[in-house]
């Protein structure tokens, strides 16, 4: 395995992105690394791998290494800080990863909340134990709210012994301050044959959630050139009760029906797999019959979950809304 690894490049493993690779191994060779770097692209094209793989390089003079890549993957690499957004659950901050585990009310979208950002000033302010530079990386750096975006802007005016890498899915919706401080890495969507190709590569196990997604035309359209995005929605299309699948794609004739669906749609579903669900459903609508009237409507019931309005009072109308008019 080692000699397999040392014997490919760097970056092999990542997909379809050309532009972003050639920008990264150009730092590396040349040792002209910035402090801090913002990927930016859609969730699922291999930011988080690059970011890997970059850091990698940075330890190894460019070249691969067994010994670093696992402890970088397993986030124990002593100069290694990974930052993932957080909730707020009972006084304290669990991060996205571990929320389901925890039974965390996710209705919220996660943020990188200020405490982290002191954490980073913290880590990045020390020496290095190993590494060249201390390494932190920022899952979804545009959920900060804005004490923590202008802590982060202090800490890129001085970034002490560290190296960067700012995530992002929305970059526009970060400080443009912070932006001009960060050389920005563009990450794209990757082309139906590059998914494949990408997917091939999954383990023997998600082998076949991939094909099994490849299938389903509405997990396809959201995941929108992402292979790990299909791969995650494949995996909450899983966890929705077949029961219902049927009852949403003939959508409620009468008044009953609809009153019955809120009703157990909101009795078996968190808050979580409920939006999700209407992001499938309008995709669904929309391969059927592109009409915007139900994607409208479905838009409104998002807007009064993420508002905090009771939920199962939410669906109820919206579902009575849908029904067919004769």
């Amino acid at each position: 395995m080692s000699l397999e690894i040392e014997s490919r490049g760097l970056f092999e493993d990542l997909i379809a992105q050309p532009l972003a690779v050639a920008l990264l191994e150009a730092a590396l060779s040349q040792g002209r690394l910035a402090p801090a770097y913002l990927f930016s692209g859609p969730d699922g094209v291999g930011r988080s791998l690059a970011a890997l793989r970059f850091l990698e390089g940075l330890i190894s003079s460019g070249k691969p290494a067994l010994r670093e890549r696992r402890r970088l993957e397993a986030f124990n690499h002593p100069d290694l800080l990974w930052v993932e957004p957080t909730y707020q659950h009972q006084g304290r901050l669990v991060p996205k990863s571990q929320a389901e585990e925890e039974g965390v009310n996710r209705r919220s979208p996660p943020q990188v909340r200020l405490e982290q950002i002191r954490g980073v000033t913290r880590f990045l302010g020390r020496r290095p134990v190993e590494a060249p530079r201390g390494m932190v990386v920022i899952e979804a750096s545009e959920s900060m709210p804005e004490a923590a975006a202008n802590a982060l802007l202090k800490t890129l005016e001085e970034p002490g012994h560290g190296l960067l890498i700012l995530l992002s899915t929305a970059s526009e919706r970060l400080l443009k301050t912070i932006r001009s401080r960060c050389q920005q890495i563009l990450f794209a969507r990757l082309e139906a044959a590059d998914m494949q190709a990408a997917l091939a590569r999954t383990s023997t196990a998600e082998m076949g959630s991939s094909l099994l997604a490849l299938d389903q035309p509405e997990l396809v359209a959201m995941a929108a050139g992402s292979p790990g995005a299909l791969l995650q929605n494949f995996g909450l299309w899983q966890a929705v009760p077949e029961e219902f699948w049927l009852r949403l794609e003939e959508r409620p004739q009468k008044p009953m029906e609809a009153l019955a669906l809120a009703r157990d749609l909101t009795e078996a579903l968190n808050g979580e797999q409920q939006l999700w669900l209407i992001d499938w459903w309008q995709q669904h609508f929309w391969i059927q019959r592109p009409d915007p009237t139900p994607l409208k409507r479905l838009e409104r019931l998002r807007s009064h979950l993420l508002g905090f309005v009771q939920p199962r009072l939410a669906w109820e109308v919206a579902l009575l809304e849908l029904i067919p008019r004769a």
